[in-house]
């Protein structure tokens, strides 16, 4: 069980590194896009600090990949000689996971951004229903302001949505 489950734990950290990048590449300036996503600079340094944090998640992730299953502790007065630790890697997945969430949250939110800066092309209409239904939840920032409520209420979108998800299967 703890192999399986620090497999699982690698897979959804890389998940969130490849999200990670992606946002990088956003703030970038580039492809038409401002540099940092926002239209009025200013003190907070537009999407930036966003990325920091989530970068920062992201090496949590990978720092709790470290393998449960390379660890035993004798038990029960030697009776369990050999312990799998496949409870720890389960905790240890769902704070991956947990961190996994956020890691989009903040992605979402300048991917949604970058997408306003685009107009007037479109896009697909999932994607289109997709974001306006995020709007409801997260607007699009005009002046530089601080991101932390933002990014709470974009990683609580992300969170909603998984819960939708597993409800419907």
């Amino acid at each position: 069980m703890a192999i399986s489950l620090d497999y699982l734990g690698i897979a959804v950290a890389e998940l969130g590194s490849i999200s990670e990048r992606r946002t990088y590449k956003l703030i970038g300036g580039e492809r038409g896009l401002p540099a940092f996503l926002v239209a009025n600079p200013g003190l907070n340094s537009g999407f930036m600090i966003p990325q920091y944090a989530q970068a920062s998640v992201v090496s949590q992730n990978k720092q709790l990949c470290t393998p449960c299953a390379v660890d035993t502790i004798d038990s029960s007065n030697g009776q369990e000689d050999h312990v799998s630790m496949g409870a720890n890697a389960a905790t240890k997945v769902y704070r991956i996971v947990d961190n996994l969430e956020k890691i989009m949250g903040v992605e979402l939110m300048n991917a949604a951004q970058g997408l306003e800066f685009r107009k007037p092309l479109k896009s697909s209409l999932v994607i289109t229903e997709f974001i306006a239904e995020y709007r409801k939840h997260v607007p699009f920032v005009t002046d530089d302001v601080e991101m932390h409520p933002l990014m709470e209420k974009s990683i609580q979108f992300i969170k909603q949505c998984a819960k939708n998800i597993s409800v419907k299967r």
